[in-house]
C-alpha cells in the first residue's frame, strides 16, 4: 500500500458521515486467526493481518463479540460487558489492534448484546437471589401459572418454552435464545443506564461504531401477553416458527432506548450505529429504528442471508423498500455472515461457485446503502462441510438434521494452503478446516491475478470511485425472472447496473451511447445476448 494511498484513506476514514455507503469487513474473530496455538482465533490474530483486510480497500471493520463469556453460544453471551474473554487476549490487546486499524485508515466497530447476557453475568447472580434486592428488576422474572406452568406461551429461538424456572426467587425468567442467556428488562431506566455505561466504555477506548445484535428483542411486552399463532405452511423446524412474535419482543419503547443510544454516538462525533434485526416483522422493524435523525444510523435484516436464492425480485423487495424518501433512515446489507450459510452455496444451484461469487460480490458493490463482506467472501469459500461429531453449534445440534446450523459459515479462515491447519493455527482448531478450501488460501490468491481476492480488491475500489454507487439513488430499470437492470444516480453520474441472475443467456441490448466500465463472467462479447451470472456496470459514452 503506496504512502498516497494510505493518506487518501485516513482522509475518507475522518469524514464525519464516513459510514454513509462504507463497504465493512466482518471479522469473526474466533475463526480469522490464532496465535497463541490453542485452536481459536484471537484478537493478535486480528491485529497481524490486519494489512489483509486494508488490502481490500474496506472503510471499517466489524469485529463479533470478544468479551468475557463462557461461550454457550460463543460470545453472545456475555459475562463482562467491559473486558475481554482470555480465549481473546486481554483489553491491550484491543488497545493495540484499534491502534493498528486507525494506523491503516480502518474504522472498529464492535458488537455489543445488549437484549440479554450470560446467566454467568453478575447482574443475574444479583437478580436472581432474591426478588427485592438492588437489581430483582434488571432481569425478566414471572410467576408460574396456578399449575406451575410458565407464565406464556412464548418460545425461544433455540427450541423450547422461552422460560426457565429458578428455584432461588421461585419464578420463572425469560430467554428469547439459550437458557444461559437470561433476558435484560430494558423497561427499566437502571439497565438502560448500565448499558450505555458500557458503550461509553468501548467509545472511550477509540471504538468508532456499534452493531446492536438482534436489537429487536431487547424489550417485551410487561403483560406477558401470549403470542398468536402463525397461519399454517412452510417449513418449521422449532416450535418458535409456530408463531408470530408480537410479544416476547419489539416492543414499542426500544425506539426511545435507541434515541438514548443515537443521542451517545453523536455527542462522540463520527460513530456509527447500525441494528441487526431479524424476523417476520424485520423490514418494518428496520424502517422503524432508522426514521428520522433521532435514532439508529442504519439497520440491516435477514432478506438475502436467509434467501435460498438469488433472483431479481428479491433485489426489487429491497430497493423498493428502501426507496430513500420521506425521512427513511439508510440500509445496510450482507450476502453471508456468521449466522448464515454462506451465499455462494445457498445460490449456485450447481453453476461454478467462483463465477457466482464474483457476481454476488459486483451486485453487493452496486448496491444503495452500506455493504458488508464476511470474511472469506473475498477467497469465494463455500459452505464447510462440517460432521456432526464436530459440530458446536447449539442451534445445529437440537436441529440436526433439519436445518444447515451455523458453523459451517464459522470454519478457519485459509491463509496458507500447505501449512498445518490452513495457516489459521498450529494445532487442530475449534472448528475444522474444510479441504475444499485449500486451494482458495489467501497465499494462492495472492499470486493469482485472475482470483476471486483480486477481483474482490477490483470491485470495492470500483464503488469508491463512484460516489453514486456509495450515495445514489437506486431505480429498477428492468427485470423479469432472470433479468435485473437498474440505475444508480448521484450529483450528475448515471451508471447502468445490469445482471442476469439466472442459469442460461438472456436477450439484452446496450443502450445506444453507452460503455461498460466493470464487468464480471463476460468473457465473450455476443450482440443481444447476455450470458448466465454476467454482471456489468456501464455509463454514457459521454461520461
Amino acid at each position: 500500500m503506496t504512502a498516497q494511498i494510505l493518506e487518501l484513506r485516513k482522509a475518507e476514514a475522518s469524514a464525519a458521515e464516513w459510514w454513509r455507503g462504507a463497504v465493512v469487513y466482518q471479522v469473526y474473530p474466533r475463526s480469522f486467526a490464532d496465535t497463541n496455538g490453542d485452536g481459536v482465533g484471537d484478537l493478535p490474530g486480528v491485529t497481524r493481518n490486519l494489512e489483509h483486510i486494508a488490502s481490500l480497500g474496506v472503510d471499517a471493520i466489524w469485529i463479533s463479540p470478544f468479551f468475557t463469556s463462557p461461550m454457550r453460544d460463543f460470545g453472545y453471551d456475555v459475562a463482562d460487558y467491559c473486558d475481554v474473554d482470555p480465549v481473546f487476549g486481554t483489553l491491550a490487546d484491543f488497545d493495540r489492534l484499534v491502534a493498528r486499524a486507525h494506523g491503516l485508515g480502518l474504522k472498529i466497530i464492535t458488537d455489543l448484546v445488549f437484549a440479554h447476557t450470560s446467566d454467568r453475568h453478575g447482574w443475574f447472580h444479583d437478580s436472581r437471589q432474591s426478588r427485592t434486592g438492588a437489581r430483582a428488576d434488571w432481569y425478566v422474572w414471572a410467576d408460574a401459572r396456578p399449575d406451575g406452568s410458565p407464565p406464556n406461551n412464548w418460545q425461544s429461538v433455540f427450541a423450547g418454552p422461552a422460560w426457565t424456572w429458578d428455584a432461588r426467587r421461585g419464578q420463572y425468567y425469560m430467554h428469547n435464545f439459550l437458557p444461559e442467556q437470561p433476558q435484560l428488562n430494558l423497561h427499566n431506566i437502571a439497565v438502560q443506564d448500565a448499558l450505555l455505561d458500557v458503550a461509553r466504555f468501548w467509545l472511550d477506548r477509540g471504538v468508532d461504531g456499534f452493531r446492536f445484535d438482534a436489537i429487536n428483542f431487547a424489550m417485551h411486552d410487561p403483560q406477558l401477553t401470549d403470542n398468536p399463532p402463525l397461519p399454517p405452511g412452510g417449513k418449521r423446524t422449532r416450535p418458535f416458527d409456530f408463531q408470530d412474535k408480537l410479544y416476547n419482543q419489539s416492543h414499542a419503547g426500544i425506539v426511545d432506548f435507541l434515541a438514548r443510544i443515537r443521542a451517545l454516538t453523536d455527542s462522540r462525533g463520527g460513530r456509527f450505529s447500525v441494528a441487526e434485526v431479524g424476523g417476520d416483522h424485520a423490514d418494518q422493524e428496520m424502517q422503524t429504528f432508522t426514521a428520522g435523525e433521532r435514532l439508529l444510523n442504519s439497520a440491516y435484516g435477514f432478506l438475502y442471508l436467509y434467501a435460498p436464492t438469488l433472483v431479481p425480485a428479491l433485489v426489487r423487495e429491497a430497493a423498493e423498500a428502501w426507496h430513500g424518501h420521506d425521512g427513511q433512515g439508510w440500509p445496510s446489507w450482507t450476502f453471508s455472515n456468521h449466522d448464515a450459510p454462506r451465499a455462494i452455496s445457498r445460490w449456485a444451484e450447481g453453476r461454478d461457485l467462483k463465477a457466482v461469487a464474483r457476481m454476488a460480490m459486483l451486485l453487493l458493490m452496486t448496491m444503495r446503502g452500506n455493504v458488508f463482506i464476511y470474511q472469506g467472501e473475498e477467497l469465494a469459500l463455500p459452505q464447510a462441510a462440517v460432521p456432526f461429531d464436530r459440530l458446536v453449534d447449539p442451534e445445529a445440534i437440537a436441529n440436526w438434521p433439519e436445518t444447515l446450523g451455523r458453523d459451517g459459515a464459522r470454519t478457519p479462515l485459509p491463509w496458507n494452503a500447505d501449512a498445518p491447519q490452513a495457516g489459521f493455527s498450529t494445532v487442530e482448531p475449534w472448528l475444522p478446516v474444510d479441504p475444499r478450501h485449500l486451494p482458495l488460501a489467501v497465499d494462492r490468491q495472492e499470486r493469482d491475478p485472475g482470483s476471486m481476492l483480486q477481483a474482490t480488491r477490483r470491485l470495492v475500489a470500483f464503488r469508491k470511485a463512484h460516489p453514486c454507487l456509495r450515495l445514489g439513488d437506486m431505480t429498477l430499470v428492468e427485470i423479469d425472472a432472470d433479468l435485473l437492470c437498474f440505475e444508480r444516480v448521484y450529483c450528475g453520474e448515471r451508471l447502468l447496473c445490469v445482471f442476469n441472475l439466472g442459469h442460461t443467456p438472456v436477450s439484452w441490448t446496450m443502450p445506444q451511447g453507452h460503455r461498460v466500465i466493470e464487468s464480471v463472467n463476460l468473457s465473450t462479447e455476443s450482440p443481444g445476448i447476455l450470458p448466465p451470472m454476467a454482471g456489468l456496470v456501464l455509463t454514457s459514452a459521454r461520461g
